[in-house]
């Protein structure tokens, strides 16, 4: 699609009746679930900054795991960046995601429930949740029934993390914006969707948009799960494409009120530029797209951070500048 059509590009997205519904319950049942914040100092070496080992209650008040690194002797409270990993990942180590707090931000890498295995340096939060047969991955799990759907838990994870960054005293409550690239840039427009005060929103190259242009469109893991799934259960595709609504990125930038930068690859053979499109042309707030027209999913890769350090900058809130 050329990239004058994908910039105007807006196709009709299923939308079920009661979406709003849907999560207003869902969110409103784990913030009232069981659970406690803990933040436990660990030594990294680092002398320019101090890391946390953090726990917070996420779906149903279970225990996810994240770390938050502060810059040392910064005078707060501080803007902070809550961060959403791609497919597979899970939150690492805490030296490998500094450039935030380097720039005087409050950092926050939240792992991911059941993966942290695929890739990268690991995760150390399970999903306790069992499920009906699905094929290998994370897409197809309880996807015959929204309510047990494996991102249902996932994105209420993420909607939680944002609470739980809010509670610590270095942290201004007001100024917290929710980053992320693939899966990550998905969760992060999500939670856009979710929470209405967010200061900002940060998705490259997002996952899990557009769905039914998605699946049979690209080849690529993780939306191929998908297509295998519905190649071996052949009646089921009204239930899960049903299902799928509920978590559609373009459902949630219809909601989303605060300024969003995406990125498109277009050459990306894994997040089709066309559904990255999709949800961006529709967000309801104040939106900007940067387009790499000769890369694949990898997108801005090391050009993406002073790109988005330099938009946060020109935010009309000047209470951003740190």
């Amino acid at each position: 699609m050329p990239l004058d059509e994908l910039r105007s590009y807006r196709p009709t997205v299923a939308e079920p009746a009661d979406f709003d519904d849907f999560w207003g319950a869902t969110i409103q049942e784990a913030r009232s679930a069981e659970g406690t914040l803990s933040l436990t100092p660990i030594d990294t070496g680092m002398t320019s900054f101090d890391s946390f080992d953090v726990t917070f209650p996420g779906y149903a008040g279970e225990p996810i795991r994240g770390w938050l690194t502060l810059p040392r002797n910064a005078e707060g409270p501080l803007p902070a960046i809550v961060t959403y990993v791609g497919y597979g990942r899970g939150r690492g180590l805490p030296h490998e995601q500094l450039a935030w707090a380097a720039a005087g931000y409050a950092s926050f890498i939240m792992d991911t429930r059941g993966q942290g295995a695929g890739w990268g340096t690991g995760g150390q939060t399970p999903d306790p949740h069992g499920a009906a047969p699905s094929t290998p991955g994370f897409m197809t799990r309880g996807i015959l029934d929204p309510d047990t759907y494996y991102y249902r838990r996932l994105i209420t994870d993420a909607v939680r993390a944002v609470d739980a960054v809010r509670t610590i005293d270095a942290v201004d409550p007001a100024r917290v914006i929710a980053a992320g690239t693939s899966q990550g840039g998905g969760i992060a427009l999500a939670v856009a969707g979710l929470v209405p005060d967010l200061l900002a929103l940060l998705s490259d190259v997002p996952f899990l948009n557009h769905f039914e242009r998605a699946v049979g469109l690209t080849a690529n893991q993780p939306y191929a799960e998908i297509a295998l799934y519905l190649s071996v259960h052949r009646n089921a595709q009204d239930k899960v494409f049903r299902t799928l609504s509920y978590f559609d990125g373009v459902n949630f930038a219809k909601r989303a009120k605060a300024p969003g930068l995406f990125s498109a690859a277009l050459m990306d053979q894994t997040c089709p530029p066309s559904t990255v499109f999709a949800a961006a042309n529709v967000y309801a707030g104040k939106a900007e797209t940067t387009v790499y027209e000769f890369n694949g999913h990898e997108g801005g890769e090391g050009y993406r951070w002073p790109e988005q350090h330099q938009w946060l900058s020109r935010l009309p809130s000047a209470s951003l500048r740190v």
